[in-house]
């Protein structure tokens, strides 16, 4: 089925002059604020009460296992919901959520359970807000610019991630990390007044939606993993994300670990924060370069020389111990790594279908981030008390290499043009 007319209407303003784009991209600069600063105080948090490697690991677990719980759930509904209303709502009851925790602690009763249900129905609120918000952006925009769009939400993303984790390492050395989670629970009340104030339709009210029904759902769910399936290029892309958010997901998971024993730098101040803020810096170039790369080759291409680079670069980076050479490998490794993290996200949006916008897409994410991420966090979880957390980090990044494999025997080298259609 071809797409909606209105998916495609260009948008006459430039994408910067354009102010409901630009509410988009503050609100999920806002919240990007909040969710970085949790991703980094929740794992310190439970290292600090726990003294645990593996609980440290679950931490990491737990906050991908909703994609695989709930993505597809997430998908059919976003495609039936108002995607406004839906990312509104999802911001709000995250804001509430995460305010628990501080609560918690200025009450004394907060313990590690709390902590672990937090790191886990937070991101259950995202998937169902990712649900919406994939075939919102496409809508919003116009199909011909989502990777334009993309790029300028992903560099709004870095640029927070530069800038949050070298604050927040050096905040935890002066405040409890329970505390700075009431930033998370503001910047998502914020988020939701923004996106509220969106004036633009964000999906297509002239198509009719089948009557709700649990057979409804379920068909909605086949409809998108099929179209998925079929699809040479996205079930390619799908593949490789996979293998990709099991290499990092198990290094992810363990870097606080790796941080503390390996670079000896512990879990707060100026060198934590750089390390940490060092893939941001590497994902801010890639998010920049990805549109003039494809205005001269294809979506296809970039994976295949990426991948390679990104997997080469994933094995190497747990080696070192100084930490100035492990924030730089991270930076080098994060330049490829996301470029092909962003490509595929870009083409899957540009080549599905309106009405199949949040089934397939939030189905390639439970697929890679929900599978794969969890898959690689448990991974390391099981095993950095028997190998040791570089041994682990190693046997998690060289998944990567399967995805190498994979891209360079599809149709992605075969048929290399692989254009958007």
């Amino acid at each position: 089925m071809p797409p909606s007319p209105s998916a495609d209407a260009a948008v006459p303003l430039p994408l910067l002059r354009d102010h409901d784009f630009l509410r988009y991209v503050a609100a999920r600069g806002l919240s990007l604020v909040g969710t970085i600063t949790t991703l980094i105080a929740l794992p310190v948090l439970v290292y600090r009460l726990s003294g645990s490697a593996s609980l440290t690991a679950l931490v990491t677990a737990l906050e991908a296992a909703p994609y695989l719980l709930f993505g597809l759930l997430a998908g059919a509904f976003g495609d039936r919901w108002n995607r406004r209303v839906t990312m509104v709502r999802a911001d709000l009851l995250g804001a509430a959520l995460l305010a628990s925790v501080p609560v918690a602690h200025w009450l004394d009763v907060l313990t590690v359970p709390h902590i672990l249900a937090v790191a886990f129905l937070g991101p259950t609120l995202a998937v169902f807000f990712d649900g919406a918000a994939f075939g919102a952006l496409p809508t919003l925009v116009g199909r011909g610019r989502v990777a334009q769009a993309n790029s300028y939400v992903w560099t709004v993303q870095n640029l927070a991630e530069i800038v949050v984790p070298s604050l927040v390492g050096l905040a935890l050395a002066f405040a409890h990390p329970a505390t700075l989670l009431t930033l998370d629970a503001l910047s998502f009340a914020a988020s939701a007044l923004l996106l509220a104030g969106i004036a633009r339709p964000l999906q297509d009210d002239t198509r009719v939606r089948k009557p709700l029904s649990l057979r409804g759902i379920g068909e909605d769910i086949g409809e998108g993993l099929g179209y998925l399936w079929r699809h040479p290029g996205i079930r390619t892309m799908t593949i490789v994300g996979f293998t990709q958010c099991v290499a990092g997901g198990g290094f992810v998971s363990l870097m606080v670990v790796w941080s503390d024993r390996q670079l000896d730098i512990g879990t707060e101040g100026l060198r934590f924060g750089i390390v940490y803020g060092s893939w941001a810096i590497g994902s801010i170039v890639a998010s920049l370069s990805l549109p003039r790369l494809l205005r001269g080759t294809t979506p296809a291409r970039v994976t295949l020389v990426a991948l390679p680079f990104s997997a080469a670069l994933g094995v190497l980076t747990p080696i070192w111990t100084d930490w100035r050479l492990g924030a730089l490998s991270l930076l080098v490794w994060s330049v490829f790594y996301t470029t092909v993290v962003i490509n595929s996200i870009s083409y899957r949006q540009e080549v599905t279908p309106e009405h199949l916008l949040g089934r397939v897409n939030t189905a390639g994410r439970m697929l890679s981030w929900g599978v794969g991420w969890t898959g690689g966090a448990f991974l390391a979880g099981a095993l950095a008390s028997t190998l040791g957390v570089q041994a682990t980090m190693f046997a998690c990044t060289a998944a990567s290499f399967v995805g190498v494999l994979v891209a360079w025997t599809s149709p992605l080298a075969r048929a290399r043009q692989l254009a958007v259609e």
